[in-house]
């Protein structure tokens, strides 16, 4: 947030000659007694709205990427997402354009994701199945998009880090709560062991894979929390503990991808912790081969140990991959569109079992939906990142006085993007949050972190 020389006298005179013809109108229009309680109360809920954008951006990204009211079906009817993003759009635009209390800037990594979403809204146009990308388009990804930007402009000092921190922390803690109880009571459960959340009503978190994205997700920040000196006591005790209940989540879900994940993310602090590099790798090495067994992997009905040579699961790998290597060949500069890779499997995959198939790859399913050129435009925007963060970490550990949370939130972001990056070869994350919100938090950190920098010069 910035001050700037508009009156902001001015400013609420306008906001309350707006809201004044607005009651006005629908009470004209609409005469009920009901409405005038309605109207009464909406001045209120709009300043509301306007004081808590940060809150209201905050809470809209916890209810659309952990799923909350589908963890909690008891909350599905109430239509959080929608009120919160109803909310904070109109704060945003409000902050934006009419006070101008968001300071707008630019940042290198923005060239790459703007180009990469350029390409995507072509590839929406032409999309071999235009109905689907549309939808695909309109029901998330602009959502993405817009708080991919409010986020990265947001989140400008390390007090609001440590909110936000908190609040993936604790949505953590909630979905893997939850993950845990219904493995532990056989709800939901796919191919008899691997663990789901809503899976009966059509829940993303059905899917294993997705709710181990999802899980390994807030991973990052509660190990960046729970290992670093000066954060509070409470919130580290607090974090330690919902580690070991994301990852034993993680496990329950036996993802390969996730677990490769969760490994790459606890790879980061080791590497920062353990001075032996010898030592590292040999741990890794145990660690390993520990959580594979624990995981259950070889005992899973697809892609366990009684299958021979290659298992049924790498083999469906395959033929996706190969599928979607065919797609980009067809469609080399838009791809098929963006959510069309499943819809197209028939016409290119060489093995047909009567059903599609998702890709389970980020990188196969970039390639298949927005061609190689999007494929390149992904990577230069992910290589942007990791060495924007990487360069992030290199100030901060050069500088004295960095708050706590500063130094938590950037080992945080490095860590997921490294396992963004690993768990990429078996989740499909090209176009769901965690690598945006990870970008808007990468953007974040670094101005926040150059802000150190310029006011203690070496």
């Amino acid at each position: 947030m910035t001050s700037t020389h508009t009156n902001p006298t001015a400013k609420h005179g306008l906001l309350s000659l707006g809201v004044t013809l607005c009651i006005g109108l629908i009470w004209w229009l609409i005469p009920h007694p009901a409405l005038g309680l309605a109207l009464s109360l909406l001045p209120i809920a709009i300043l509301f709205v306007l004081s808590q954008t940060f809150w209201l951006v905050t809470l809209f990204i916890v209810f659309s990427f952990f799923r909350i009211h589908e963890v909690f079906p008891v909350l599905y009817p109430l239509k959080f997402p929608l009120i919160l993003s109803a909310g904070a759009l109109g704060a945003l635009l409000w902050h934006t354009l009419i006070s101008q209390q968001v300071k707008l800037y630019w940042h290198r990594t923005y060239i790459w994701l703007i180009a990469f979403w350029g390409l995507v809204i072509i590839g929406v146009i032409l999309a071999a199945n235009r109905g689907v990308a549309i939808a695909m388009f309109n029901g998330t990804y602009w959502k993405i998009m817009v708080m991919t930007l409010a986020v990265s402009w947001l989140i400008t000092s390390p007090k609001e880090l440590s909110r936000f921190s908190f609040l993936m922390v604790t949505s953590g803690l909630l979905v893997g709560c939850v993950a845990l109880f219904n493995s532990v009571n056989g709800i939901g459960l796919v191919e008899g062991s691997r663990v789901t959340i809503g899976r009966d009503f059509g829940s993303m978190l059905g899917d294993p894979n997705d709710l181990a994205l999802v899980l390994m997700f807030p991973l990052a920040f509660a190990i960046g929390a729970a290992t670093t000196k000066g954060v509070g006591g409470f919130f580290r005790t607090f974090s330690l503990v919902t580690s070991i209940v994301l990852l034993l989540a993680v496990i329950a879900t036996q993802s390969r991808g996730g677990l490769l994940g969760s490994m790459a993310v606890f790879g980061v602090y080791a590497w920062r912790l353990i001075p032996s590099k010898t030592l590292f790798f040999s741990l890794s090495g145990i660690a390993a081969l520990a959580l594979y067994a624990v995981a259950g992997i070889s005992d899973r009905a697809s892609g366990g140990a009684e299958e021979a040579g290659i298992d049924a699961s790498a083999m469906g790998r395959l033929y996706a991959w190969e599928a979607a290597y065919k797609m980009a060949l067809d469609n080399p500069i838009f791809g098929v569109g963006l959510d069309n890779f499943y819809y197209n499997y028939f016409f290119y995959s060489p093995h047909w079992d009567g059903v599609n198939h998702a890709v389970h790859s980020t990188w196969f399913g970039v390639l298949a939906e927005t061609g190689f050129l999007g494929l390149g435009l992904f990577i230069m925007f992910i290589y942007s990142l990791v060495k924007c963060a990487r360069q992030t970490l290199k100030t901060i550990d050069s500088q004295a006085n960095v708050p706590p949370y500063l130094l938590s939130m950037a080992l945080a972001v490095y860590s997921g993007l490294i396992g963004t990056i690993v768990s990429g070869t078996f989740l499909t994350q090209g176009f769901n949050w965690p690598i945006y919100l990870l970008a808007a938090l990468t953007i974040a950190v670094s101005q926040i972190a150059s802000q150190f920098e310029n006011s203690n010069p070496r």
